[in-house]
């Protein structure tokens, strides 16, 4: 130290900068040795002390010359990573750098040797061997897997790297002493290894680790790509999937590999099973740290950063495959995307890293005072001395109490992201499902719980046990099933909207359909919650049971409640999809598959909040409608750049919705009423967007694994199913003024632009506002809707005793007609009449027009109509028919017969 401060004095270092480095050396005896021994490093950190090392600055470092001694290189390597070392402590303990670049001058440090050491050896083996080629000739190259903080560009400055090497083809070198591929990257590795493991007088580089190659120290030290593919498909273990979720090629050719390995590491469903997994193996670690009595590690110990790292990398092994933006390697970029993805509450996400950068500052700290890889807090008085000065604290106690509040916060929220459910006080539960309960004590104690079928439930439940179904399953499957039959056998008894045994029999039926899927049982075994939440929805509707039973990726919407019941944000919705169908740009299958996924999952949080908010009636339909407007905007831009026939970036192409989508009055089983416009001189336009719109229609009526878009009806487009797909401005216009009939005119009072280009958009409005608003003599108007009317019903004969609310006498047809009737008659006289706002608003306004007598009974036609609506929907979510006897909704079947009557008498 004195030594030092001498040597700075006789170079005349100003006082702020000689202040720096005495204070590293007062820290870390390791800078101290350093720049002692090679005081000619000092002016070098003198002048670069307040440059940051990005990548390009440190692999100029290690440029060197081609025809270098071997030892000077091993030399020159060392001197560079000390001299990088010792640049770091200095910025690093007087606040000059912050974490970021430590472990990213770091993480280059090692990328740059790792490449200087390959560049170095493999020319030397070629002079000898030869060039190692494939079967065609083609030169084959080491690849170098960082695995770890390596992969994640975040590297402890005195880490280890584990490092797993590889290589595309097998071959032979073209030396005229050839030998395998296999041979030359096996001896090329070793070469690697020795130049920056081996301690000479100049120090190492990096301790290197090779036992995450395929079967540890006993495997071979370089695989090819097909070995390496067969070894994680056959023998591949889930701690392996963790370790790969940050490996990247540090060296050479990296796409083959990264594409092989996604699909091992990324599964394209939901994988809950990975917390078990993950659980599993903390508790080992919790074991080993316990034997070797690491209890004051702060890597591997109690809220240690291993613990930060499982919080996100779990999120990763089990979602991963459907989001890809968590295909990320950094720890606390993924902890980000988690926040922004709303998987992780962002207060509490901020206040975990903190105590993650704080943790690993500290884990620096202990390694700049000897250059060790340690996470073990000091036990000597001397070492503690110096870890105290490098983080300012005055005493041990106090530093100690900081740290474990931070220890404490990254415990809790591991214990919740990772907390196991007991079922101990299941023990009935657990018994009945068993089968070791005598049928008379199961019985008795069904029905004290509230189920009524307390015998036939028996029957169910052992039959279920019992069928070949469930005893097929894989033995982690039915594990996952016996511990949560006793759940759903508590959860159901405590239902109140329903029976508890209509709750149990429900729910049993999606977990039966479900249960080849280990995945979603771990996810509802995982998640307590969730699966009372499922047995809430499947108690009150039938039909989210089977739409769930349908889709059971459905079933991770549970998990998060702040956004399950939050109301749909179509500008929100919309970037989300369009980033999404971006991310997989180029397969098709991926994106119709996708788009799919996230309107199921929208459809059940609409439905979930249905049923627990009793969201009114207009709220459910808005956002249904909002919703299918999203997949209707987004699949026209997607499908659009997917097709190979399209002359301009975008299309002068719109989507006009009718009927209930026109109306925003979508239900849960809604087909989608739309026609196609187009606005484009080009010669070929025609053709082009004929094939556009059959190209966009299978898109939503195709069938695929991830079931279907939407049915689309494409009767109303002009002349209907013998005219054109796709219809210009103008013709549509001429059509409508010249041929279309009055039921055409009906129903384009509900028609509206939702897709595609705003200037078409207009344009349909501008057609529609003038068509509504023709002069139309009022009795051949009446005559020709009451016509319509009577061929509808007709068509339909009504049921003995029963009232169908949709096409009955006095039900929902008649008050749409009601209303296109008043709009049609009156619109050229009140110009408010043309706004597409809802039959209900437009009943109101036209008894405040005087276009119905009494506003009463304007009124009274607007709840009826709403009622009507109301019972549809819910029969919907009851799986049932909107018929009820024919004694009931008298008053509101009376009202709507009235108002006919007063504007359809002179027919009578």
């Amino acid at each position: 130290m004195q030594y030092l401060a001498q040597i700075l004095t006789e170079k005349q270092v100003p006082s702020t900068e000689r202040a720096y480095l005495l204070h590293a050396a007062a820290c870390s005896p390791f800078f101290t040795r350093f720049v002692t021994k090679h005081t000619d490093f000092i002016s070098d950190l003198l002048d670069n002390l307040y440059k940051t090392y990005k990548t390009e600055d440190v692999n100029a470092l290690f440029l060197c010359a081609k025809n270098l001694e071997e030892p000077v290189f091993l030399q020159q390597i060392r001197l560079i990573r000390q001299r990088l070392m010792a640049h770091m402590i200095v910025r690093d303990l007087n606040g000059l750098a912050d974490f970021a670049e430590v472990v990213e001058t770091t993480s280059a440090l090692a990328e740059s040797a790792i490449s200087a050491a390959v560049d170095f050896y493999h020319p030397r083996l070629t002079e000898t061997f030869g060039e190692p080629r494939d079967s065609s000739g083609q030169a084959q190259q080491m690849i170098v897997v960082g695995m770890g903080k390596l992969g994640g560009r975040e590297l402890n400055v005195s880490s280890d790297i584990d490092l797993i090497f590889a290589y595309e083809h097998e071959g032979a070198t073209d030396g005229e002493k050839s030998i395998s591929n296999q041979d030359f990257f096996t001896r090329l590795g070793k070469k690697v290894i020795t130049a920056l493991d081996d301690v000479t007088a100049d120090g190492f580089v990096f301790r290197v680790d090779m036992r995450l190659r395929p079967f540890g120290s006993e495997g071979a030290l370089v695989c090819n790509l097909d070995a390496l593919e067969d070894y994680y498909q056959n023998y591949g273990r889930e701690w392996e999937r963790y370790a790969w979720i940050k490996g990247r090629a540090v060296y050479g050719p990296g796409a083959a590999l990264s594409k092989l390995m996604k699909p091992f590491v990324f599964r394209k469903y939901l994988d809950f099973n990975a917390y078990a997994s993950m659980r599993d193996l903390k508790v080992q670690i919790q074991r080993d740290v316990v034997q070797r009595r690491l209890t004051n590690n702060i890597k591997l110990g109690r809220g240690g950063i291993r613990e930060v790292e499982f919080i996100a990398q779990v999120f990763q092994l089990i979602r991963g495959g459907q989001v890809p933006d968590l295909q990320i390697k950094p720890t606390l970029a993924v902890l980000d995307c988690l926040v922004a993805r709303g998987m992780l509450p962002r207060p509490e996400v901020e206040a975990l890293k903190v105590s993650y950068v704080y943790l690993r500052n500290l884990e620096h700290r202990l390694m700049y005072i000897d250059d060790q890889q340690t996470q073990d807090l000091p036990d000597s008085e001397t070492y503690r001395g110096y870890l105290l000065q490098m983080l300012g604290h005055a005493d041990w106690e106090g530093f100690m109490a900081e740290l474990s509040g931070h220890r404490d916060l990254v415990q809790r929220f591991f214990d919740d992201t990772f907390k196991d459910e007991q079922t101990h006080d299941l023990q009935q539960e657990t018994a009945l499902w068993q089968g070791t309960l005598a049928a008379v004590e199961a019985e008795q104690w069904l029905q004290q719980q509230g189920y009524t079928r307390a015998s036939d439930l028996w029957q169910i439940l052992q039959q279920t046990r019992n069928s070949q179904k469930i005893q097929q399953l894989p033995e982690q499957s039915r594990r996952r099933l016996d511990q949560l039959m006793p759940l759903l056998l508590r959860e159901a008894a405590q239902q109140q909207s329903t029976t508890p045994d209509t709750a149990l029999i429900r729910t049993l039926d999606l977990l039966e359909s479900i249960c080849r899927r280990a995945s979603y049982l771990a996810l509802l075994a995982e998640f307590p919650d969730a699966l009372a939440l499922v047995v809430k929805l499947c108690a009150a509707s039938p039909w989210i049971a089977q739409y769930v039973s349908a889709h059971p990726v459905l079933l991770d919407e549970l998990l998060n409640k702040q956004t399950l019941f939050k109301r749909l944000d179509a500008a929100q919705l919309k970037a989300e999809l369009t980033h999404h169908m971006q991310q997989l740009a180029g397969d098709v299958e991926a994106q119709m598959d996708a788009m799919r996924h996230f309107k199921h999952a929208n459809v059940l949080k609409i439905a979930a909040q249905d049923l627990m908010t009793a969201l009114p009636l207009e709220s459910i339909s808005d956002d249904l409608s909002a919703l299918a407007e999203v997949i209707l905007q987004v699949s026209v831009q997607t499908v659009w750049q997917n097709v190979s026939f399209k002359h301009r970036a975008l299309p002068l192409f719109s989507v006009i919705g009718y009927g209930k989508l026109g109306g925003k009055e979508l239900g849960y089983l809604s087909d989608l009423d739309i026609i196609f416009l187009y606005d484009d001189a080009a010669e070929t336009a025609q053709d082009i967007y004929a094939r556009f719109a059959q190209r966009l229609n299978t898109w939503f009526n195709t069938l695929t694994n991830a079931g279907l878009l939407y049915e689309t009806d494409l009767q109303l487009r002009p002349d209907g199913n013998s005219g054109l797909l796709v219809s210009t401005v103008q013709a549509f216009a001429a059509y409508q003024a010249q041929k279309a009939w009055v039921w055409e005119h009906q129903a384009i009072t509900r028609a509206r632009f939702v897709a595609g280009d705003a200037e078409i958009g207009l344009a349909f409005e501008k057609i529609r506002h003038q068509i509504i608003s023709q002069v139309r003599p009022a009795a051949a108007l009446k005559r020709d809707i009451a016509h319509m009317r009577e061929k509808m019903r007709e068509a339909h004969k009504p049921k003995a005793h029963q009232f169908e609310v949709k096409q009955g006498l006095g039900g929902i047809i008649d008050v749409e007609f009601i209303v296109q009737y008043l709009v049609l008659a009156h619109a050229a006289q009140h110009a408010s009449l043309t706004e597409n706002v809802g039959n209900i608003a437009l009943l109101q306004r036209c008894a405040q027009l005087g276009l119905i007598a009494s506003s009463a009974l304007a009124t009274q036609v607007a709840d009826a109509y709403r009622a009507y609506r109301t019972l549809i929907h819910h029969a919907k979510l009851q799986g049932t028919e909107a018929v009820v006897p024919e004694d009931q909704l008298q008053a509101e079947r009376q009202a709507v017969t009235q108002l006919w009557h007063a504007l359809f008498a002179a027919l009578n």
